[in-house]
């Protein structure tokens, strides 16, 4: 049994909890859009001159015009910063609605070609371009930045394109197996694969600067050829 005198005792105090190594972002504080997508823009620029480990918030701060607690209260730390990034270029190049529904009233075809140009302007941008060879160098691969790049990158947009085609299949305009999530997702990443094609690889590797018309040949021959791959069987449409 515990005395009076023992519990009348004050507790004795716990030893402080250690300082996180990872900055978070306050929680309930308004943020300032402004600011934010000026780091963001800011960001990308020192990433795509100087690569993940030259750039340092400071840096990045700077460029933004803003202190690097703000920086810290808009995105905790330089990895998140990284990925959001790569995120916000995405967004830029393939926005939102380029993948809803209300674009349904165009052909498929016609659809998909506004996907592929869309996408390969993107990822054949100079940024994009200097983030993919930064990301295969040796000491990115395998590394957690490069997941979360492919998280907040080709993931994202893989899983966007897969919405767009169970929508076509659902209309009969596509058969994809059974129009599961992983028929879909595999379909999904097969059209990504035939647009980036050999003009990407060889962008990548700086060896060639094709012009927009070779470009417009390589993007229609790949949505063809997913169109081919993917067409709705003569028994399911009603043709003859």
């Amino acid at each position: 049994m515990v005395s009076r005198s023992s519990r009348s005792k004050p507790p004795v105090a716990d030893a402080p909890a250690p300082a996180p190594t990872t900055r978070t972002p306050g929680p309930g504080r308004p943020k300032d859009p402004g600011k934010r997508a000026a780091i963001l823009e800011a960001a990308k620029a020192m990433f795509t001159r100087l690569g993940f480990d030259g750039a340092s918030m400071d840096q990045i701060a700077a460029e933004a015009g803003v202190s690097k607690l703000t920086v810290y209260s808009h995105f905790g730390d330089k990895e998140s910063l990284f990925a959001a990034a790569v995120q916000s270029h995405c967004d830029t190049g393939l926005p939102s609605d380029l993948f809803e529904p209300a674009g349904e009233a165009q052909p498929v075809r016609e659809r998909l070609l506004s996907i592929a140009e869309a996408l390969f302007s993107m990822i054949s941008s100079h940024e994009a371009l200097a983030g993919h060879r930064m990301l295969c160098s040796p000491q990115l691969v395998g590394s957690p930045l490069a997941h979360l790049f492919w998280e907040a990158g080709p993931q994202r947009v893989q899983d966007n394109i897969a919405r767009v085609l169970a929508r076509r299949m659902a209309s009969g305009e596509l058969a994809i197996g059974d129009g599961g999530e992983q028929a879909l997702h595999r379909a999904a990443t097969q059209l990504c694969a035939l647009l980036k094609g050999e003009l990407h690889a060889m962008l990548v590797l700086g060896c060639c600067e094709p012009e927009r018309e070779a470009i417009r040949t390589h993007l229609e021959a790949a949505v063809d050829v997913f169109l081919r791959a993917y067409a709705p069987s003569a028994d399911t449409t009603g043709d003859p």
